[in-house]
């Protein structure tokens, strides 16, 4: 009688090691949609910052005098709970490229979006802002024949 009681016990084995399996795999899972909708989450909002940009730039492209255009971001608190840092990347020329964000406590996850060519960066003011209750500013300006832009905080 010993083959019945063997059979139960290498089932019951085999049904603990399947579910310890599927809770692997399940967190597997739920981790990267995690990341991915955190991913979008960070997509949308550095293209709504360079689209922002973009506007400004165009406003200030279209007009003959020199103003100094800015424009308050509505930015949210944290992204998927987390808090982020939002960046713009410029060579060494000055030359804007991007806008980068991703979160503080997981830089491999971060999103670009593109700027317009041709701008420049204003390096006396700050380029990157963490997220917090502070107001963001994005602002564009001509300088003789550059159009400097930045984002920083107000005041």
């Amino acid at each position: 009688m010993p083959a019945p009681t063997i059979s139960h016990v290498i089932l019951t084995a085999a049904l603990i090691a399947v579910v310890f399996t599927v809770q692997v795999f399940y967190f597997y899972v739920v981790d990267n949609v995690w990341a991915e909708m955190t991913r979008r989450e960070l997509k949308e909002l550095t293209d709504y910052v360079a689209d922002t940009v973009a506007n400004l730039y165009f406003l200030v492209n279209a007009t003959n005098t020199n103003p100094t255009l800015t424009k308050t971001l509505r930015l949210p608190i944290d992204v998927s709970g987390s808090s982020y840092t939002l960046q713009v990347t410029y060579d060494q020329g000055n030359n804007a490229k991007t806008v980068r964000s991703s979160l503080k406590d997981k830089s491999w996850l971060d999103a670009t979006s593109w700027l317009p060519p041709g701008l420049k960066v204003d390096t006396s003011k700050t380029q990157t802002v963490e997220s917090s209750a502070r107001t963001v500013v994005a602002g564009c300006q001509r300088v003789a024949s550059n159009i400097q832009i930045w984002i920083a905080y107000e005041g």
